[in-house]
């Protein structure tokens, strides 16, 4: 999509980014599958507001079994919940200006157009509402080769998601929040501890040389080299016209 991936034009002190996740019945808007939460998260400034946009939705179908063991979410619980109609003014305007930080968002943005689509098209399209930060790609371009998940992520930037059991819109996006913070230019360890370091070492960053690391070697001038060094500093004293030197210790 041509908006998925945005230079950040605003000023980095006002601008304000929502870190959007959703969990859905199954994995494809075209065979009908539908949105069951959202969870959004708001910053500005690169700084958390605490304005978050949170909601189950009734997603009119039956969620899949094998959705339900990734996040939790069932048929029972979501039985009462709103319909997208009905919370979809609320989460345009939340959204309206901001730009969107999305984990795989080709994903996300989807299943959310996919929605709107089925309202009617006087909504539009996520695009048309804000800009779209894409953090997949941009993971794997900052490290080819690598698993790029939210929690591959997690562990290599040291977010802490030990707490989560379960997939969940607001949690996710909590922890991306976090995960695009350091990815995005937030301070790291400048130093990373072995397991044989004591605890304070950890603390204070400091990274100890090994004790059986092999001896510095130390070389010595010869005395043709000592002899020349004297002989260059003489020459230098003469010149200078320099009555008194003062010569190192040897």
């Amino acid at each position: 999509m041509d908006q998925t991936q945005t230079e950040h034009q605003q000023d980095p002190k006002t601008k304000r980014q929502i870190i959007l996740d959703t969990e859905t019945t199954g994995i494809d808007p075209s065979k009908g599958h539908r949105i069951i939460e959202i969870g959004c998260v708001e910053m500005i400034g690169r700084k958390l507001t605490g304005n978050h946009f949170h909601v189950y939705l009734n997603p009119e179908r039956l969620v899949e079994e094998e959705a339900i063991r990734v996040h939790g979410i069932t048929n029972e619980f979501l039985q009462d919940k709103p319909v997208f109609a009905q919370v979809v003014d609320d989460f345009l305007e939340y959204i309206r200006g901001a730009e969107l930080v999305i984990h795989n968002a080709p994903f996300d943005v989807g299943f959310l157009n996919n929605e709107l689509a089925l309202i009617g098209s006087h909504k539009g399209r996520i695009e048309d509402i804000a800009t779209v930060f894409d953090t997949l790609p941009y993971a794997r371009e900052k490290f080819p080769g690598q698993r790029n998940s939210l929690d591959a992520l997690c562990k290599r930037f040291d977010v802490d998601n030990a707490h989560r059991t379960l997939h969940g819109a607001l949690l996710d996006a909590e922890i991306l929040a976090d995960v695009y913070l350091m990815m995005t230019g937030g301070q790291r360890k400048l130093f990373v501890p072995t397991q044989n370091q004591k605890g304070s070492d950890h603390e204070k960053g400091i990274k100890r040389l090994g004790q059986d690391r092999l001896p510095l070697r130390v070389v010595q001038a010869s005395a043709a080299e000592q002899a020349a060094h004297d002989a260059y500093l003489a020459d230098i004293k003469k010149e200078s016209g320099v009555l008194k030197w003062s010569e190192p210790k040897h």
